[in-house]
């Protein structure tokens, strides 16, 4: 009887919140240009005064991540991004100036972006700090009011959240809603738009929820990221990019290449390649303070079971570090190539999420390519080749969210490029001026001149008419 007291006490004050926000927006309307800015300016002060606490507060919830890696993939990407759209946010908020035709004319037509309202944000916890703010960017900018749900998984990154955003801002403008049984409660609020990041299981859920209130939804979904390495491209620098991108945060991202298709003849130089290149940026894996742990022991044993159901299926596996063995009381794993693989594997049935690479063997170009098209369409692509026919070739012919040539993860990072995923891995796009476009009412407005030819069209409908709308069709 309590717990249910206590859910339903919950659950009002969030009912709360939202109605507080939405009341806010009614009574006070779009925020200026100036406002947005000094909003914007103000958290990104915050995260460089508390640059050092956010990056603790996550290394606690993973039980270790590396120091460089939170800078890099939280830190710097929400400074970034921030930097960018107050560079920016004058020339996105001014109306836009469309062509009109002849028989319009001299009538103007122009879109206006106005703000949704009260936007709800999801974070999950492999990059739960970047992934709340990220989003929580576009949306300020944009000029709406905000509640962010961090990830129940990451307490602490959630409270170093909550500290930073009830400094900033009135619980009316943008509030942190904390708690694992949260979930449930934000997902049916009735928002004006809905951004969630996790997995396609409870994407699903999420994008049900929200249907009930006719809510928009952002879906950024998981996705089994394939790598084509072409015959023209050095297995060497191919190797070092794949494996850049897998290691970091111990392969916990969700553009992390998946893995990676390669020349059959190539095969073997590969397998060595990554493994010089694992142990060139990660001499060791245990007591390497580089080296990311993985979020959960639920987690740790799921990566596991991959392997061991792939083994007990054919597959043959390759250790990067044979002189170490993963760790479960700290949760690191290491990095493994899975060779032989099939799609009965667990590991290729699902988003691996961790330092496990399948390699598959292909002949020619077209043959990877038809085995990327038969599978799911992934959050991301990454084709290597230094043959403009080949890369054109895969990037047309091939449908992802997005990906990079020649490298991996850094298109994440570039704010003039939209981030994310189509079918299975998502839908709708946010970064920079598209994450301003999702979080907008884009309003289509037609401004009549005083003179016009549009009354000749107007009833009693006569031989006026007729010569009008027989000239207008091309009769």
């Amino acid at each position: 009887m309590k717990n249910q007291t206590q859910e339903n006490t919950y659950k009002e004050h969030v009912n709360d919140i939202f109605e507080s926000q939405k009341k806010a927006f009614k009574k006070y309307g779009q925020p200026s240009l100036g406002t947005r800015k000094i909003a914007l300016g103000k958290l990104l002060d915050n995260i460089l005064m508390y640059k050092n606490e956010i990056i603790q507060a996550i290394s606690r919830d993973f039980g270790h991540r590396s120091y460089h890696e939170s800078l890099m993939g939280e830190i710097f990407c929400c400074v970034n991004a921030i930097k960018h759209t107050r560079n920016n946010l004058n020339k996105w908020m001014k109306s836009q100036k469309r062509s009109v035709p002849w028989y319009l004319q001299p009538g103007e037509a122009k879109i206006y972006y106005q703000p949704l309202g009260v936007v709800g944000i999801v974070a999950p916890w492999n990059y739960p700090f970047q992934l709340c703010i990220g989003p929580l960017i576009p949306a300020i900018a944009a000029g709406n009011r905000v509640m962010l749900k961090p990830s129940g998984q990451t307490p602490e990154t959630a409270n170093i959240i909550d500290k930073i955003i009830s400094k900033i801002f009135d619980p009316n403008e943008v509030s942190t809603i904390k708690g694992p049984e949260a979930n449930e409660i934000f997902i049916h609020l009735p928002f004006d738009h809905l951004l969630y990041t996790g997995s396609t299981r409870v994407g699903k859920i999420v994008m049900k929820a929200a249907a009930s209130n006719l809510t928009p939804v952002t879906l950024e979904l998981g996705g089994k990221s394939p790598a084509i390495i072409a015959e023209d491209y050095p297995i060497n620098k191919a190797a070092s990019s794949i494996v850049a991108g897998k290691l970091f945060n111990a392969g916990q991202s969700c553009i992390a290449p998946n893995h990676v298709l390669v020349p059959r003849d190539k095969i073997i130089e590969f397998i060595n390649q990554v493994k010089k290149q694992a142990n060139k940026f990660y001499p060791t894996i245990i007591d390497n303070a580089d080296y990311t742990s993985i979020i959960s022991e639920k987690r740790y044993n799921q990566i596991l079971d991959m392997i061991d159901d792939a083994k007990v299926k054919g597959a043959k596996v390759e250790y990067t570090h044979q002189q170490e063995k993963s760790n479960r009381e700290i949760k690191k794993i290491i990095p493994a190539l899975i060779l032989n693989v099939n799609d009965s594997m667990k590991i290729m049935q699902e988003e691996i999420f961790g330092p496990v690479l399948p390699v598959i063997p292909y002949d020619e170009i077209y043959d990877a390519i038809e085995y990327v098209e038969k599978h799911p369409k992934p959050l991301a692509i990454y084709c290597f080749s230094n043959d403009t026919d080949t890369t054109d070739t895969v990037i047309r012919t091939t449908t992802s969210g997005g990906g990079c040539v020649n490298d991996t993860l850094i298109h994440f990072i570039q704010d003039d490029l939209p981030f994310g995923g189509v079918g299975p891995s998502g839908m709708g796009r946010y970064h920079g001026f598209f994450g301003f476009q999702t979080f907008s009412n884009i309003k289509g407005i037609f401004h009549q001149s005083r003179f016009n030819m549009i009354s000749s069209l107007h009833p009693p409908y006569g031989k006026l008419f007729n010569r009008m709308s027989n000239f207008l069709i091309g009769k």
